[in-house]
């Protein structure tokens, strides 16, 4: 597996360094890399960036913001946060668990008894300090992970608009009381360099790697490229929030939907699906398919069926998807 070292803190570029692993290396070159980020706010591939972030504290504190390729919720980075990106080929085993036992094994090397919970955190006696998402390519795999080492957490509170009925699923008040900093648990002598090192060690054990290397002077400029083309643009990360005749939204086990329509006369002429989710493909195909058709739960229902909508959300079933967009009848 290919190691890079890449000692940028710009989130455009790094975000941008991601997609371009995943996107235009050989199909079958595996990757690993360890990063951090200035402060900033990374933002799921299908979330509503104006209703995930604090705008008054973005702007007072100089964040960036910043739109992922993956799916799930906002996180915040800031140089007291690790990022670990694994690019795979694809294989039958996509887990999660998969991609945290070289974490959970490298702190535990270092006495802290961490574990995997819910659909993708790490969590150390209860208590939050990594997510994780995942993008599913033609041929490979991305899995990216946070990893709060001493990070800012009250900044993070201020920044992200969390959900409430997010927190109260999981019987929490805060953002605050819900994660936890490594170095809260580790000794006081590991650094985040020494931690960064014996993570790298760890993902060696079970992916074998070839020495770090820094990007040549032509991979830099290709990832330049596309930051500048996209990441940096306000399209990207921002993007039109369209006016809506109808809002429903639901949270489930596995993520949250938020799906906003506009009507003219009795059809679906605009849709918009936000959320928290992973999406097995681009949610936007499901979006133009419900488009055109009579807001009517019978036409609903039909045109949901002849479409494969496990391949948008995995976990979603066809019966919800018709409560989600015209509520349920009982």
């Amino acid at each position: 597996m290919h190691q890079i070292l890449n000692p940028s803190t710009d989130p455009y570029f790094n975000i941008a360094l991601e997609e371009y692993l995943i996107t235009q290396t050989d199909d079958s070159s595996e990757w690993f890399m360890l990063w951090q980020n200035k402060p900033a706010v990374i933002v799921g591939r299908y979330q509503n960036t104006n209703e995930e972030v604090n705008e008054t504290i973005i702007q007072e504190n100089q964040i960036e913001v910043v739109r992922r390729m993956s799916g799930g919720g906002a996180v915040y980075h800031d140089l007291g946060n690790l990022n670990f990106t694994l690019v795979v080929t694809s294989s039958s085993d996509r887990s999660y668990s998969r991609f945290a036992q070289p974490v959970l094994k490298a702190l535990h090397k270092l006495g802290v008894e961490a574990q995997l919970t819910g659909r993708n955190d790490l969590t150390v006696g209860g208590r939050k300090f990594s997510g994780n998402a995942q993008y599913i390519g033609k041929k490979r795999l991305l899995h990216h992970g946070t990893l709060l080492f001493n990070t800012d957490l009250d900044i993070m509170q201020r920044v992200l608009n969390v959900d409430i009925s997010k927190m109260a699923s999981k019987g929490v008040k805060s953002v605050r009381s819900r994660v936890t900093n490594l170095a809260e648990h580790l000794p006081a002598s590991v650094s985040i360099d020494a931690f960064r090192s014996n993570l790298s060690h760890t993902v060696g054990e079970f992916w074998p790697l070839e020495p770090a290397r820094r990007l040549t002077q032509w991979e830099e400029d290709r990832v330049r490229q596309l930051a500048d083309r996209k990441y940096r643009r306000w399209e990207w990360n921002y993007g039109q929030s369209p006016e809506y005749d109808l809002r429903r939204q639901a949270r489930y086990p596995w993520g949250q939907i938020d799906i906003r329509l506009e009507m003219k006369q009795g059809r679906i002429t605009g849709c918009k699906i936000y959320g928290d989710f992973f999406a097995g493909q681009d949610i936007s195909a499901l979006e133009q398919a419900l488009q055109g058709i009579v807001y009517d739960r019978n036409e609903v229902l039909q045109r949901l069926e002849s479409l494969e909508l496990h391949e948008y959300v995995p976990e979603m079933e066809v019966q919800q998807w018709l409560e989600l967009i015209m509520g349920n009848e009982n």
